[in-house]
Parts: structure tokens; C-alpha cells; sequence
């Protein structure tokens, strides 16, 4: 949960470094998403530990070594299917594949967050023009 929350920052600086408002809008608007997302990520986190009673990992896969009504595995799947669920969609979401790929916003004019990174000025303006 950690790595991914990471990600969040470099959007937002990119969009906001830019000094141009479609794309501090867009790098605001994809932020919010990702944020949502990694909400419903955490809560569906929290189901197996508080299935296990543990937050260690050996403890969680310990807990899921027996049978439920003598065939079926009693895997945290089996227990809580809308748990496993919403974690698969908010994995898809994290990563941006489709039909999540809305932070890109590849189908509007301006692009989301990937419309402009020069800025006010690029240092390119600053020089004087010498094609004469």
C-alpha cells in the first residue's frame, strides 16, 4: 500500500510544476482517483487480517489450511468473495488499465496531466533568435 500511494505524489508535482492550469487540473482529477481507489484497496486489505486475527503473513496463510464443511478450502476467497472482489478491481484501477484509464484522459483536447510540462517559458524562448 505504501509503494503505490507513492505514485500519487509524482502526478500531482508534475501537474502542479507544469504552471499550467489543464494540467494542474488534470494531475488534481487523476490524484483523486487513485486516492479513492486506494481506499477500497485498504478495506479489502483488512478482511483477511481480521479473518486471521493477525497481521502477519505466515498467521494468514496458517489460517486458511483448513476445510470447510470437510471439501471446500476455507480460503479468505471463499469466506469473503466481495472482499477478493473489489480488491481485483481496485488492483485494475491502481494500474491504470482499462476501463480505468481515465487519469490520462488520452480522449480529451487537452490530455489530463500529459498536455504541458514547459511551463511559463521554456529556455529555448530565452535565447535570442539567430536564424537570420
Amino acid at each position: 500500500m505504501a509503494v503505490t500511494s507513492v505514485s500519487v505524489y509524482g502526478i500531482t508535482l508534475a501537474g502542479w510544476s507544469s504552471n499550467n492550469k489543464y494540467a494542474a487540473m488534470g494531475g488534481l482529477r487523476s490524484t483523486a482517483q487513485m486516492i479513492s481507489y486506494e481506499i477500497a484497496m485498504g478495506f479489502s486489505m483488512v478482511v483477511p487480517v481480521m479473518i486471521a486475527g493477525s497481521l502477519s503473513l505466515v498467521d494468514i496463510v496458517e489460517s486458511q489450511k483448513q476445510l470447510l464443511w470437510g471439501f471446500l478450502p476455507m480460503w479468505n476467497i471463499f469466506l469473503q468473495p466481495g472482499a477478493a472482489v473489489i480488491m481485483v478491481i481496485t488492483i485494475f484501477a491502481e494500474v491504470n488499465r482499462a476501463p480505468f484509464d481515465m487519469p490520462e484522459a488520452e480522449q480529451e483536447l487537452t490530455a489530463g496531466y500529459h498536455s504541458e510540462y514547459s511551463g511559463m517559458s521554456s529556455p529555448c524562448s530565452l535565447w535570442p533568435n539567430t536564424s537570420k
